[in-house]
């Protein structure tokens, strides 16, 4: 009888080991809003109902193999804004998608992406299982939202470890490849040289790689370092920045520029408005070229202190 008890307890307690790995497993803290000012019709609840079937997709799946505590969960918001509604179960939108990072021994929390995606057409039938499959095509919603899963935590990886984020811009383009013959837009080459295809072809291609080294350097070996070392931090910063520049020669209209400073731009400006003379002038003549579309912002780093 005791030795039958025991294993009881013994499968117990395994389950409650196990059903807390998962539980903190769970990589993403995402806030999800649904939202159609410019939609008529009497049936509002499908709205509320498709955001709670987002963020319970967002947040309760395990989409890596590591263990990452409450406090670890990356920061991220996902605004779906409803443009027109097709049909009963079709769907014109715009994302807007968001991602934080902490900085190591402060309270301050860095932006890494900060993104709009214009061209979204979604399938949504309320109450729909949203299972993902991964080796397959998947319903178009479920599609959308884990290609950017992946693409959120490929960048936040990325600021971690020099090019930790492959894994995932792999996963987000098997995503796009089991994707490319659905009817819905964003998902091809030929749409244009911004969309889902190209975000993640830029972020794997060899050619981008001192923006990955930038998104590691720029973190982990600058903004990580600037309580304890602030000149030698941004330094690190200023480097990993004119090192784009070569980069940016090959392909003026990748996509990979505009997704990195849509999210950095304000806070570069924040930081190299205390530098040096030389520093300054330095990164600013680099970001004037790798960026020309804010050389106002740019401008304001050189009158900084003036």
């Amino acid at each position: 009888m005791m030795r039958k008890s025991s294993r009881i307890l013994l499968l117990l307690l395994l389950f409650m080991v196990s059903a807390a790995q998962h539980l903190a497993a769970q990589e993403l803290n995402c806030m999800v809003s649904v939202v159609s000012p410019q939609v008529q019709g009497s049936n509002r609840e499908v709205y509320n109902n498709m955001q709670k079937a987002i963020y319970e997709f967002m947040n309760n799946r395990v989409w890596t193999d590591h263990i990452f505590k409450e406090e670890e969960r990356i920061q991220c918001n996902l605004m779906l804004n409803i443009t027109e509604r097709i049909s009963d179960d079709q769907f014109r939108a715009t994302l807007q998608i968001q991602s934080n990072r902490p900085v190591y021994n402060t309270s301050y929390t860095t932006p890494v992406l900060n993104y709009r995606d214009n061209d979204v057409q979604i399938k949504y039938v309320e109450f729909m299982p949203m299972d993902f499959n991964e080796n397959g095509q998947n319903n178009s919603l479920v599609a959308l939202l884990a290609f950017y899963a992946n693409i959120i935590l490929g960048l936040d990886y990325d600021t971690f470890s020099l090019e930790g984020g492959t894994l995932f811009y792999q996963r987000a383009e098997n995503i796009v490849n089991n994707s490319s013959n659905a009817p819905e837009p964003g998902w091809k080459a030929y749409e244009g040289n911004k969309n889902r295809y190209w975000m993640v072809e830029n972020l794997l291609d060899g050619k981008y790689s001192s923006v990955r080294e930038c998104l590691y350097r720029y973190h982990r070996l600058g903004l990580d370092r600037m309580s304890e070392r602030v000149d030698e931090a941004r330094a690190e910063i200023a480097e990993a920045l004119v090192n784009m520049r070569s980069a940016y020669r090959e392909n003026q209209s990748a996509m990979i520029f505009p997704l990195f400073f849509t999210a950095k731009s304000d806070e570069i400006v924040n930081i190299f408005s205390q530098s040096f003379p030389d520093e300054k002038s330095r990164v600013v003549n680099a970001l004037k070229e790798i960026d020309p579309g804010n050389s106002a912002k740019w401008e304001r780093i050189q009158k900084a202190g003036n």
